[in-house]
């Protein structure tokens, strides 16, 4: 069954290979050091390793005791249980560092602790049974003194109320700078049913009893002073208003057998904004309360607690060799490779190397192919030495189109190459052949079109047709001498075409007619344009076309038109392929 369509058909790229032996050690120089650093990445990351995050449980266990002195309550010894504060969120403890006492508080009627614009003159000022978000207790109606210059409204509450507001200086409870706590911390890794503990195997309790983190990072009891202090804070001036730190502990585990390693890191920091916080709401506190019976009268101790909060947070990760994974990273590291040709390409493009072989390259490596709808034509005045490139329009004539670049006239070998063929003996060339000159129409000599300049075009439909061979007024090249000798001679022709494919055939009748009108057209690019752009298609004028045509006219008045080709034959110009 025969093959068609896209099925049987393999596309590759087109490799071009430069001979240059600065090149090819820049690039194995470029390679090598590519090769390099994917390796290094690959040891120092681990990228051969599938990876797995930690799955963690924290359990703390705080030691220490200290003696206070409170204000009206006098000598106070503080234990675990007291400076503990109440039960904390999950993986974090409290220690309670200052205090605001307010002592024997009972049930009843009191004046309120004059808020901020919350003063009153009479009883109307105090709405019976109102509070607010500031209120300790709900009003009663009444409008008290507090002191002598100023008088607030009456509440039931817990009388007398709290009135101080700032926490004492220094912190009555700075002797927990010296408080120990132990931090139990189990991880799983699920993906390898790997499970660890920071307290390791080789602890014992004596171990545990005697180890410092000043002389060993791995033992897992903390002095809170030696936590702060490593978080950069100070605890004597955290301990008056309190605030958060946060334990860090960070798992890089590593369970090739080879290499296996898998112990924590501690690390510390604080969590709040002591900056901001200076000014708003600093600190961390809380309130809590201790209850009594007097004479059968409930009464109780207000405790506003300043303190500090630990937050202990794990992370880690461990890796385990994969095959999978090394073969993933080593392809999506091959597109490291794309940067040699990158770097080179730009070296050769730039005046780092020669001019003269970056131009070899990119025509070899580079094929420029122009969209039907964006033709680019190219045009060359007689009374101009360069070569104008413009845009096709549909619209607008060719001769008034502005040009989108000019160029350089390039010159061309091919008529040396003709006119020494004509010289060769043993070259049977016709030179008998009648000339064939029609009349011209004397009306359309007399009647150019309007952006015609030499007075020898003929009116076209086409806008891309309408082009002359001159941009200002004057002498039509199409009349002139070297045109006849050089465009439209038949000896001349024949050559050219016989030096093209020697061993073809002379066609004749209209295909011999074919064959010199477009050889003529040929003739008229290399003489006018030289070597034209790759990207752009040669415009031949108006008045040389009617020219050519007259001196090689088609019998049945029909033509296919010119677009140029590197290689011609005889055949390929009598069929009309060119």
């Amino acid at each position: 069954m025969p093959c068609c369509g896209a099925l049987c058909q393999y596309e590759t790229n087109k490799l071009v290979r430069i001979q240059s032996v600065r090149l090819g050690s820049l690039k194995w120089s470029l390679n090598a050091t590519i090769l390099l650093f994917i390796c290094m990445v690959l040891l120092w990351n681990r990228k051969y390793q599938e990876i797995d995050l930690v799955v963690s449980s924290v359990t703390t266990k705080v030691k220490g005791v200290a003696r206070t002195q409170l204000p009206g309550v006098g000598d106070v010894v503080w234990d675990v249980v007291d400076y503990s504060g109440p039960a904390q969120e999950k993986n974090s403890f409290f220690v309670v560092t200052n205090v605001i006492v307010t002592k024997n508080q009972k049930q009843g009627k009191c004046p309120e602790v004059p808020p901020k614009d919350g003063l009153c003159r009479s009883d109307k000022d105090c709405e019976r049974g109102s509070w607010d978000q500031h209120s300790h207790g709900i009003k009663t109606g009444s409008c008290l003194k507090f002191d002598v210059l100023r008088k607030t409204c009456e509440v039931s509450a817990w009388c007398p109320i709290e009135s101080r507001t700032n926490p004492p200086r220094p912190a009555l409870l700075a002797a927990a700078e010296n408080f120990t706590v132990l931090i139990k911390n189990n991880i799983r890794f699920p993906a390898f049913n790997y499970i660890r503990r920071n307290i390791l195997p080789e602890m014992s309790k004596d171990y545990l009893r005697s180890c410092q983190r000043s002389n060993d990072s791995l033992c897992p009891i903390f002095r809170l002073g030696d936590v702060v202090r490593e978080a950069g804070d100070k605890f004597s001036e955290m301990a008056v208003e309190g605030g958060v730190i946060g334990i860090l502990i960070k798992w890089d585990c590593n369970l090739d057998r080879l290499t296996q390693r898998c112990l924590p890191r501690y690390s510390f920091i604080r969590l709040d904004e002591k900056e901001s916080n200076r000014t708003l709401y600093p600190g961390l506190n809380f309130r809590f309360a201790k209850y009594n019976t007097v004479s059968g009268a409930e009464e109780r101790t207000l405790y506003k607690a300043f303190g500090i909060r630990f937050d202990v947070m794990v992370f880690g990760q461990a890796g385990k060799f994969s095959f999978t994974q090394l073969i993933i990273y080593i392809g999506s590291t091959l597109s490291y490779y794309a940067l040699t040709t990158v770097m080179i390409d730009w070296l050769i493009g730039t005046s780092c190397y020669s001019a003269e072989d970056g131009q070899i390259y990119s025509k070899k490596k580079v094929e420029s192919v122009t969209d039907k709808q964006k033709c680019v034509l190219c045009v060359s005045y007689v009374d101009e030495r360069h070569v104008r490139l413009v845009k096709r329009s549909q619209k607008k004539s060719l001769q008034h189109v502005k040009p989108t670049s000019v160029r350089r006239h390039k010159e061309d070998g091919g008529h040396l190459r003709a006119a020494v063929c004509l010289l060769q003996p043993g070259i049977a060339v016709e030179t008998d052949a009648p000339d064939h000159k029609p009349a011209s129409d004397p009306e359309l000599r007399l009647r150019p079109p309007a952006w015609c300049k030499c007075g020898h075009c003929a009116p076209s439909s086409l806008p891309q047709e309408e082009l002359c061979c001159r941009w200002s007024d004057g002498a039509c090249v199409a009349s002139s001498p070297p045109f006849e000798r050089l465009v439209l001679r038949r000896p001349l022709l024949e050559a050219v075409l016989l030096y093209r494919d020697p061993l073809s055939s002379p066609p004749a009748g209209q295909g011999r007619a074919a064959a010199l009108r477009h050889c003529a057209y040929a003739q008229y690019i290399s003489w006018r344009f030289g070597v034209p752009p790759d990207d752009a298609q040669p415009a031949i004028p108006s008045c040389c076309v009617r020219r050519v045509r007259e001196e090689y006219p088609s019998p049945d008045g029909q033509y296919s038109g010119f677009r140029p080709a590197k290689m011609a034959s005889m055949q390929a110009c009598a069929n009309g392929e060119l």
